[in-house]
């Protein structure tokens, strides 16, 4: 090997190291909803904060972590776009177990994405089998920890210090369940979708003026969420 091979190899070592500890980077700031500082970071790659710093900053011009005004890293909204393309096909190939449960319990069911710190409608199946539902576009959005699918996706993220009370019985119980939260008269049956990729974080939404079928619904809205985590394990 002459010294321009070594060079380049030796070139490509350092780059691969560094996209290494980028992107080991990005995980631990991704999973932690509370946010981390730079020493926090720096301990759990084992490498020093200054090699954190120009790291972080690196990860925040692209917009893929934001630094708050208490100087704690986040996930930004660049990690979106990232897994745009991931949702976009789940979304297509989960479409027809929204069809089935929507008929079957003639209520409008949707497939629910998180984004920043909104929860967003990506997919709505209405009930063709009933006179009467409820109803709401794509591009709807709500507040993350508002109603059963805000709660349902906040209940994705690991659990922190003084995070809502419910989220624990939503991770046990494996779906949420509201009344009223976003809109007056409506109940909510949301169950979180367990992914390959933690990151993406989507829930499947019911919403019914009827009690009694937001009550029944669960058995059939939590198969439909385990019938869509094995679909999302083919397209993973």
């Amino acid at each position: 090997m002459n010294d321009q091979q070594a060079a380049t190899k030796s070139a490509r070592a350092a780059g691969s190291q560094t996209l290494a500890r980028g992107l080991t980077a990005l995980g631990v700031v991704a999973d932690a909803p509370q946010g981390l500082t730079v020493q926090e970071v720096a301990e759990r790659l084992g490498v020093h904060r200054t090699i954190v710093s120009r790291i972080l900053t690196t990860l925040a011009d692209f917009h893929l972590v934001t630094r708050a005004g208490d100087g704690r890293y986040r996930a930004g909204a660049g990690t979106v776009v990232l897994a745009r393309g991931y949702a976009a096909g789940l979304r297509d190939a989960v479409l027809p177990v929204l069809r089935r449960a929507a008929e079957e319990l003639g209520a409008t069911v949707a497939l629910i994405a998180e984004e920043g710190d909104e929860a967003v409608a990506v997919a709505v199946v209405e009930p063709q089998s009933v006179d009467y539902h409820l109803a709401y576009r794509v591009g709807s959005r709500n507040p993350l920890g508002v109603g059963a699918a805000g709660l349902a996706l906040a209940s994705l993220h690991p659990p922190f210090p003084g995070e809502a009370a419910e989220l624990a019985a939503i991770r046990e119980q494996g779906y949420a369940g509201t009344y009223g939260q976003v809109e007056p008269g409506a109940h909510g049956v949301a169950v979180p979708l367990r992914l390959p990729d933690p990151a993406t974080r989507l829930c499947i939404n019911l919403i019914t003026a009827r009690a009694a079928l937001a009550r029944d619904a669960v058995p059939r809205m939590l198969a439909a969420a385990e019938e869509i985590r094995l679909l999302a394990d083919g397209v993973a």
